[in-house]
């Protein structure tokens, strides 16, 4: 059959823009991949942000010494917000509009979080695993979304009431940072204990930022609580168990995640004992029992300079699992191929102590899982395990 004059010229142009085409996913070059982040270098949190920038490189450098993903090297770009959701909404725009990454890795901060998904979705860049555990980071379910660790909600709804009727307590309070990561700390934690037909006695609040918590701890001394949950992260805790011990009130005292860290310890010492945090990976003490995780926690310190934290593990992984879902996902690197090939993967779980993984078309969140552990003797101890943190 002869082709008409026009439809040779549109089957030569077509020719000539498919490849043009398939080069315009941002951040993605057939040498290299541009990956954002957005951590808090200089506020409240820079001991968890530079721990997870540690993590993130040292995951990027491994990859990169075995030739990259499909031939392509990883290149990490990184923005400091200070804690400060104003400024996290600058630092994405920055990433997203003028450095064009392909992907945000490893956000930092559920309110940074939130104040910078409208940009990141209005791009259409993914939001790989934040570390922000507000339900908001991964429903309802979006190609752009995708969590890694169980939310606020679920850890509390499973350990509040258990250890409160392993305390044997008889009175709860809370106290929690005004603003959603410490509301959905007590929104948890008020969900699991209506299970068991028990109210908060006394609510108190503290604005982001706070060192003064004595008025907070003086409320809740008054109202005779024996059980504290607290909203805090790692300033707050040792402040506001600090405060306590200071006035001889020892109530059980129970955080999410984001107070577990060995900087409790380090900067409150002994007080902080007893104090109990939910958690997923361990901590990885670098004289562990555990042969992979202390040859890993040297090969840290060697490339960082520093002994590993959580928040350096949860960096490493944040980088593991994404290069992973690279690899998985081939030499044709979109933002559509990306989240299809994560809708299919199945991690099982690692030297760290995370659970298996997994994710599907319906479900962006890799799992509800989490246990609990308590500061003895100034080491991190787990006393619930998954399983039994499950059962009821």
């Amino acid at each position: 059959m002869k082709l008409s004059r026009t439809s040779v010229l549109l089957a030569a142009l077509l020719a000539l823009t498919a490849p043009a085409a398939m080069a315009q996913q941002q951040g993605v070059t057939k040498d290299e991949v541009l990956v954002g982040t957005i951590l808090d270098l200089s506020g409240p949190l820079a001991g968890y942000g530079k721990d997870l920038r540690n993590g993130m490189n040292l995951r990027i450098a491994e990859a990169n010494e075995q030739g990259g993903v499909n031939g392509r090297k990883i290149k990490l770009l990184i923005e400091d917000n200070g804690y400060d959701p104003k400024r996290a909404v600058l630092a994405a725009q920055k990433l997203v509009t003028q450095d064009k990454v392909f992907i945000m890795a490893g956000l930092l901060g559920t309110a940074s979080n939130n104040a910078a998904l409208p940009v990141l979705m209005q791009r259409g860049v993914i939001n790989f695993f934040p570390m922000a555990l507000a339900r908001d980071m991964y429903e309802p379910v979006n190609k752009l979304k995708f969590a890694f660790v169980s939310s606020y909600v679920e850890q509390m709804v499973k350990a509040v009431p258990r250890l409160y009727r392993d305390k044997k307590a008889t009175k709860a309070c809370t106290i929690y940072q005004d603003d959603e990561f410490g509301l959905e700390v007590m929104r948890g934690a008020e969900q699991g204990l209506k299970t068991i037909n028990v109210e908060f006695a006394e609510r108190t609040t503290y604005k982001r930022g706070a060192t003064d918590f004595s008025s907070q701890v003086a409320r809740m001394k008054a109202a005779n609580c024996d059980f504290i949950v607290m909203g805090t992260l790692i300033r707050e805790s040792v402040g506001t168990i600090a405060e306590a011990r200071k006035l001889g009130y020892n109530p059980t005292m129970i955080a999410s995640v984001s107070a577990y860290t060995d900087l409790i310890p380090k900067l409150g010492g002994k007080a902080m004992d007893g104090f109990y945090a939910t958690m997923s990976a361990q901590h990885p003490y670098e004289d562990d029992a555990s042969a992979p995780l202390r040859f890993w926690a040297n090969k840290y310190r060697t490339s960082s300079g520093d002994a590993p934290s959580v928040f350096s593990v949860y960096g490493y992984v944040i980088l593991d699992r994404l290069v992973s879902a690279m690899q998985k996902t081939g030499p044709n690197l979109t933002t559509d191929n990306l989240a299809k090939a994560m809708e299919s993967m199945r991690v099982p779980s690692d030297i760290f102590g995370m659970p298996e993984m997994s994710w599907s078309a319906t479900n962006h969140l890799a799992s509800s899982e989490s246990r609990l552990s308590q500061l003895q003797d100034g080491r991190w101890k787990v006393v619930l395990d998954y399983a039994q943190m499950s059962a009821k």
